[in-house]
């Protein structure tokens, strides 16, 4: 079987064996070391070595010659849509390390700090978090900037420290979520096919009307309290985040919107930042492409890996069994578009709770959504919309997660004790269930 046509291959469970042992492995880890106690748990094992082993078990399973086989890997390696992802990942690394090291992080802070009236303290630091993942592209480094500052403005206000900590987490995954430099925003676009902008139109009308709940919950738990004193605001600073938002939704091709949100933060960098000049900008932007090293590799070697276990029959194995489920649970016997897409966000999901990273989980679950919103009529917008989303509510409500492990940490809160006060996820499940249940559709659609 060295053929490419899908109409050749039949479909095999045992083909599957390497995903499930990459997922043991990460997942096994993960649970012994925090039995163990150990701080991060799940990400002590680096996933690109994880699935080392997965892939080697995939060689052996193989019924084609070995030749053939690492073949077959090196063409999922090499795949457009992998590399284009790849060249993704470092632009935007580099637009994160150079934005942040010229200052923006810090001016952005301080910007939305000055904005927030005294009682509106909890909704002010979600909308904060919100602007700054949007902006920066990641949950975490928005946690870094933000919890230090929120965490304060609690004990000062008399705000439990566990609902501020969830309120800084909910406007980080909203905006990581929307992102369109997120890593998340990246795997999912690329590897169903559709635009970035198409994308976040799609998750900002199911996004939108859970963070307005969210910030109705919030501003009923809040207190009137005084604000810290607010550093200084430097709009040029702002400005880089600013021009690839506007860029993005514009329409702009990515490549384009990146590279020039790294050229604009460095020439703030140039022009504003005392003794920071071109080697030093040279320098941070190869920081970020550091920063993307793991995510980067992990995309290529699943790549790889998920080409081998697609030829030898495991993703139509996977394929078959969800649609025989699907068509179960379908009143009609026959699996509807709403069903496929309940079974693109239950793949994602379940995936996610068990590798407990909404990247890896998207990239792992996403030839299998892609292969059902194509035979189910789903749209590459609207499946790139789901993974992202089903992947970012199980990811901000997980307590062995990074991101109620991070505020835990830092707020000596338990991480499930923080996890419990994520609001927005909540509300997000809900707003894209009802959605994908009672959503018009037509017949292209």
């Amino acid at each position: 079987m060295t053929s490419g046509s899908s109409s050749t291959i039949v479909p095999r469970g045992i083909a599957l064996l390497p995903l499930m042992l990459f997922l043991c492995l990460f997942l096994g880890t993960g649970i012994y070391l925090t039995l163990e106690g150990v701080d991060f748990a799940f990400y002590q094992v680096p996933a690109p070595v994880a699935v080392l082993p997965a892939i080697v078990l995939a060689i052996i399973l193989s019924r084609d010659t070995v030749n053939e086989t690492i073949e077959q890997f090196t063409k999922g390696v090499g795949d457009s849509n992998v590399i284009a992802m790849c060249m993704i990942y470092l632009l935007a690394g580099a637009f994160a390390a150079v934005a942040s090291a010229t200052g923006g992080v810090e001016s952005t802070v301080n910007l939305g700090l000055s904005l927030i009236p005294s009682w509106f303290l909890l909704p002010g630091f979600f909308l904060i978090s919100a602007f700054i993942a949007t902006a920066m592209g990641t949950s975490m480094g928005t946690l870094g900037a933000v919890a230090p500052i929120a965490l304060g403005v609690a004990q000062t206000a008399g705000i439990d420290i566990a609902v501020m900590g969830g309120a800084v987490i909910s406007g980080a995954m909203f905006g990581d979520n929307l992102s369109i430099i997120s890593d998340t925003t990246i795997a999912a676009t690329r590897s169903q096919g559709c635009e970035m902008r198409d994308k976040f139109k799609e998750n900002l009308r199911i996004a939108l009307p859970a963070a307005i709940g969210v910030l109705i919950v919030l501003a009923f738990l809040g207190n009137d309290a005084p604000l810290p004193e607010v550093g200084a605001i430097d709009w040029i600073k702002v400005l880089p985040y600013i021009a690839i938002l506007v860029l993005a939704i514009a329409g702009v091709n990515v490549f384009v919107v990146l590279g020039s949100g790294v050229v604009m933060a460095g020439l703030v960098g140039l022009m504003q930042t005392p003794d920071y000049g071109l080697m030093v900008w040279a320098k941070d932007i190869y920081k970020g492409f550091s920063d993307m090293q793991e995510i980067l590799i992990l995309a290529m070697l699943i790549g790889g890996l998920g080409a081998v276990m697609s030829q030898q029959g495991g993703l139509a194995f996977i394929v078959k069994f969800i649609d025989k489920f699907l068509a179960i649970m379908s009143n009609k016997g026959k699996v509807s578009t709403a069903s496929a897409e309940l079974g693109i966000a239950g793949v994602v999901s379940l995936t996610n709770l068990a590798i407990a990273n909404n990247t890896v989980s998207i990239i792992v679950a996403s030839d299998v959504a892609k292969n059902l919103a194509q035979t189910h009529n789903v749209e590459p917008k609207r499946s790139a919309s789901l993974l992202d989303i089903f992947a970012c509510c199980i990811q901000g409500l997980l307590p062995y997660g990074a991101q109620a492990l991070m505020i835990g940490a830092m707020f000596k809160l338990s991480p499930l004790t923080v996890s419990i006060h994520v609001f927005y996820p909540m509300l997000l499940a809900v707003a894209a269930i009802l959605t994908i249940l009672f959503r018009k559709r037509t017949r292209h659609s």
